[in-house]
């Protein structure tokens, strides 16, 4: 056995919208929503099983009233020419509170070498063609240009969110026009609400994949994807094709339902991509699946067809060890 990958699922429980990346240090950093919607936490461990018990660190809490003080969402921790940056969404709070699900997405910085460690700072808020609901910023450069693709209502388009494609001037501004490159038209992406969310991207076999989540955040919910050549413009709607079913999505056999909001990651030799998600591990639920907490962080490998292409396969029961030797 010259090299294996072995993790359990669920990897940590309660926490949704899970962000795995893998630095140049050897360690995996960690950030997901977590049950409150309060705060920012953060954690690092050398492989992914160790992070369960990896302990957090709070990297910023919301405020007590306002603009961020509400519905703190998918923080993604990005490392980007030196310095650490948190991506997030966070709603406000009135009066009213009729800006609970009013979303809109900001950026934090750390210079320190060690992101647990150092000071977070606010950079503000993502500036967007739109003052409307904005979710799920995830960032990437592709031949020295840096992108963001993130989820906001156009207030013209029926519906809840679509994805957005952009140039970024820095880590939190935008830079020229902003694209749409998907909107939910298929049945699996308008259940319960009309959500085209929870973008990562993956460059691999000379194209681009962008994956993302669609429909209701109960069993519905499931993963669709995006692709284009690596060699197209990346800011041409048409550049981009959908998959016209969905790519990941429940299993009622494998007790897994509504399998969703991904990242991708890599093994410790960097050979074996690694699909991160959350899921549920029961069908019914009372009330908002919003504020049901038992979305867990879940990972499996991600293997490959002969064409090129992502297959996700199915998610994976929990309990069982996923292991991949080569």
């Amino acid at each position: 056995m010259t090299n294996s990958i072995t993790f359990t699922n669920p990897m940590l429980e309660q926490r949704a919208d899970p962000w795995v990346y893998r630095h140049t240090d050897g360690y995996y950093y960690f950030s997901a929503s977590v049950p409150a919607f309060d705060r920012i936490e953060i954690r690092r461990a050398a492989t992914l099983e160790a992070l369960r018990d990896a302990e957090p660190v709070t990297a910023w809490t919301k405020r007590e009233t306002g603009p961020m003080s509400a519905n703190i969402w998918a923080p993604e921790i990005h490392f980007i020419d030196g310095k650490w940056y948190i991506y997030y969404a966070a709603a406000h709070t009135s009066e009213t509170n009729e800006g609970l699900f009013d979303h809109r997405m900001y950026v934090l910085e750390n210079a320190a070498a060690n992101p647990l460690e150092g000071k977070w700072e606010e950079k503000g808020q993502i500036r967007t063609k739109w003052e409307s609901f904005a979710l799920d910023a995830t960032t990437f450069e592709h031949r020295g240009t840096r992108y963001l693709v993130w989820a906001q209502k156009d207030p013209n388009i029926d519906g809840n969110s679509n994805l957005y494609i952009c140039e970024m001037e820095n880590p939190w501004t935008l830079r020229g026009e902003q694209v749409m490159i998907a909107t939910p038209e298929y049945d699996w992406e308008i259940i319960g609400f009309k959500v085209n969310e929870g973008a990562a991207v993956l460059h691999r076999n000379g194209r681009l994949f962008i994956s993302y989540s669609a429909s209701a955040t109960d069993h519905h919910y499931c993963m669709g994807l995006l692709t284009a050549d690596e060699n197209a413009d990346l800011l041409d709607p048409a550049s981009w094709v959908k998959s016209p079913e969905p790519v990941f999505q429940t299993s009622e056999e494998n007790g897994q339902y509504g399998p969703g909001h991904n990242s991708f990651t890599v093994s410790p030799d960097g050979q074996t991509d690694i699909l991160i998600y959350h899921a549920r591990n029961y069908k019914e639920i009372e009330g908002d699946p919003l504020y049901d907490p038992n979305r867990h962080a879940r990972a499996q490998i991600l293997h490959w067809k002969e064409d090129g292409t992502p297959d996700f396969g199915t998610p994976v029961p929990d309990g069982q060890t996923v292991a991949e030797v080569r």
